[in-house]
């Protein structure tokens, strides 16, 4: 019987895994993928928006080269601060099912069952992309998830949105040889992009480097174009690869499966207590971006830090109580 079970093994994850050994409380991390696998899938040149002081975990000092961290230093760095803490995780292992029993919870896994006074979830929200629902998405061509921009070279490109990531391949692609088109449903780039982007990607559509057709949708797809709709009419444009920048989403059919509710207005979101992190299911609780729901950019890594300290704290003060109660 584990004291904490905790689904995902990302830095939030990590973070309360440390806090739960601070305390002296028994953790287990099960993930379905590699430690901080949603890092590892980023693209290969990122560079981290955060500085590496407010991306720190475990009072593990994170070094970097520059100001802002690149994808290649987190992975050492959250490695580094695993094998610190001499960390119990499962990687590889993709939780099925969490059960509710009287005074603890069942975890089922493509693997074993583990059980556990608490639950955790940190699963994050970068496994499920936001399709557009388009003939044509399922694609080879199509990709929702950007890695290097080599394979582009010399190839008609179009990239689907106008947030960071939307501009981000952009500009990476077109610094490459790609010939880059944007489709952006919006008037203008977003106002959240990078203040070092915005004017970047801007200047690039304002001489004509990058071909940007605003206030547009794509209504389908085909081995050979992409069928966009303008304010001008429809319009087929050739097109080797499309890269759909669309945004991701947690995993509201698994969240719901296991009892925690949503709510549905304006955007789907998570139903849990800011001061505990627990959800309506006692003893479940949620950390980290997951918690933001479909408000994806509602928490990040340094603005989710204290999560785990709430969520700590609730697990230990229930679990001593607990004790003193089977005592007498």
């Amino acid at each position: 019987m584990h004291d904490l079970i905790i689904i995902g093994a990302g830095p939030i994850g990590l973070t309360c895994a440390i806090e739960a050994k601070r305390t002296g409380l028994d953790a287990l991390i099960i993930d379905k993928g590699m430690l901080v696998n949603t890092l590892f899938h980023f693209p290969t040149n990122m560079t981290f928006f955060s500085t590496s002081l407010l991306l720190e975990i475990g009072d593990v000092p994170f070094v970097s080269h520059d100001e802002k961290p690149t994808r290649r230093e987190s992975l050492e760095y959250y490695r580094r601060v695993y094998e610190s803490w001499n960390l119990n995780a499962h990687f590889y292992e993709t939780v099925v099912d969490v059960q509710k029993h009287p005074g603890h919870f069942e975890v089922l896994t493509d693997k074993s069952s583990y059980t556990s006074k608490s639950v955790v979830v940190a699963t994050g929200f970068y496994d499920l992309p936001v399709l557009m629902n388009v003939p044509g998405e399922d694609l080879p061509k199509v990709l929702h998830y950007y890695d290097e921009p080599h394979p582009y070279v010399d190839q008609r490109v179009a990239v689907i949105g106008a947030a960071n990531s939307a501009c981000d391949v952009a500009l990476e692609l077109w610094h490459k040889g790609a010939a880059v088109t944007m489709i952006i449903r919006e008037s203008v780039i977003s106002d959240r992009v990078k203040y070092w982007i915005k004017p970047n990607i801007e200047n690039r559509i304002r001489e004509g480097s990058i071909k940007a057709w605003f206030n547009s949708s794509v209504s389908a797809i085909t081995p050979g174009t992409i069928e966009i709709t303008t304010p001008d009419g429809p319009i087929s444009l050739p097109n080797d690869f499309v890269m759909a920048m669309t945004g991701y989403q947690p995993d509201f059919k698994w969240l719901e499966k296991i009892g925690i509710q949503l709510t549905n207005q304006p955007d789907t979101e998570i139903v849990y207590n800011p001061d505990t992190h627990e959800t309506n299911v006692p003893g479940l609780f949620v950390a980290g971006v997951v918690c933001g729901g479909m408000c994806t950019n509602k928490f990040f890594i340094e603005n989710a830090r204290d999560h785990a300290d709430k969520i700590i704290r609730n697990v230990f003060t229930k679990r001593n109580f607990a004790d003193a109660q089977a005592q007498t």
